[in-house]
């Protein structure tokens, strides 16, 4: 009894505890429903099309329950504050559950009232981050909190399209561009950092490059890219924007020195997840032109660079949090390749629809990742910080 409760007490101590197990749990069970959902073998009571149902959970209800987990996490470095814990972290974490039960449900009551439930996370969210950011003076921090209210944001749109136009396209569209851009903007500066202290201290040579020009150049092109992409993802414009984007992120990417960590993977899974950003923009690009269907950079992003960078920050920052060895153990490898896969398989299903069998094998190797992380890092959520 006494270790239950302990264990209770621990998962409660630090937002990424229960916001990455529960989320890595959801991404599990909602993708094991999709598929079947999807080609009516079962019955999900939500008044939103299979499709839209899951494109908003995997974007609106997964995604931002990790970004929470990361916030609450990385706030409290940022401003010497304690960190959020105990009733209000339960709060936080029921309403994320209520607006899951509300999507579900919503066939039953209304998706007004849906709407209402789900949104309400990201708000709270979104205010409860701000005060923390506020209350340390930690300006600099605060433009991480405009990506959560365009997360909000596109959330809105959504649950509006889809009551008035029964499907939602540039709602899917605006959640997925303020993911990527968050990775973006926390993805340029945990990548390069990370690699920069592991290869000063394992592997000395050359070291990623600092943060400069080519850097600014390549987050305006890739936010004024996504921006048009959102309202117009068609037309020559559109394609030459992403293209440009996806240049300069490659460039970026490949002055990190990625190559020169292969030894950790811990570092180097970021590297791989972060590739997955300029070859969701040559996709786009190339839907963009006519030439392929959107699914494959929309998937590039979601799977690829979403999913991926997701596993990664997640297995990285729970074992620094909580004082285990920043190394990747063969259980978290072997999540690492499913991820992997279910991202290369997902995209060539889209290229290649006539093989309904790549699609299964995504599926099963997404649900695969998300449930042996859980697994593997079931005992560092709900066991106690070791001693150095």
């Amino acid at each position: 009894m006494g270790s239950r409760f302990d264990a209770y007490l621990q998962l409660w101590s630090y937002g990424f505890r229960p916001f990455f197990l529960f989320g890595s749990l959801f991404a599990t069970a909602a993708m094991l429903a999709w598929l079947p959902f999807y080609h009516g073998q079962i019955t999900i009571p939500t008044a939103m099309t299979p499709r839209d149902w899951h494109a908003h959970e995997m974007i609106f209800g997964f995604l931002p329950a990790v970004v929470a987990g990361f916030l609450l996490t990385a706030i409290p470095n940022w401003t010497g504050r304690l960190p959020l814990q105990g009733r209000p972290l339960i709060v936080l974490v029921v309403v994320w559950v209520a607006g899951r039960v509300a999507i579900a449900t919503s066939a039953a009551t209304s998706l007004t009232f849906a709407a209402i439930v789900d949104l309400a996370f990201l708000a709270l969210l979104a205010a409860a981050a701000t005060r923390e950011i506020v209350a340390g003076r930690n300006w600099r921090n605060l433009k991480v909190i405009l990506v959560v209210a365009l997360m909000l944001a596109g959330n809105v749109v959504f649950h509006v399209e889809a009551a008035r136009e029964g499907f939602a396209d540039v709602g899917v569209r605006l959640g997925i561009a303020a993911t990527i851009f968050l990775i973006t903007l926390v993805g340029g500066r945990v990548v390069p950092s990370f690699t920069r202290n592991w290869l000063a201290r394992e592997n000395p040579g050359r070291l990623p490059s600092p943060f400069g020009k080519l850097d600014m150049a390549a987050l305006v092109a890739s936010g004024l890219a996504l921006l048009l992409w959102t309202a117009a993802p068609e037309g020559a414009t559109t394609g030459v924007l992403l293209i440009v984007a996806g240049g300069l992120q490659t460039i970026r990417l490949m002055r990190w020195v990625g190559h020169r960590t292969w030894r950790d993977r811990l570092v180097l899974v970021l590297h791989l997840a972060y590739a997955f950003i300029p070859l969701g923009f040559f996709l786009a690009a190339t839907a963009a032109f006519g030439q392929l269907s959107v699914s494959a950079g929309n998937h590039a992003w979601t799977v690829g660079a979403s999913g991926l960078m997701v596993l990664a920050i997640m297995s990285r920052a729970s074992l620094g949090h909580t004082g285990r060895a920043l190394v990747a153990s063969r259980w978290v490898e072997a999540v690492y390749l499913l991820l992997i896969g279910a991202a290369v398989l997902r995209i060539c299903a889209a290229l290649y629809p006539s093989l309904p069998a790549l699609l299964s094998l995504a599926w099963l190797g997404w649900m695969g990742a998300f449930a042996l992380f859980a697994a593997s890092y079931w005992r560092v959520f709900t066991g106690p910080r070791q001693s150095a």
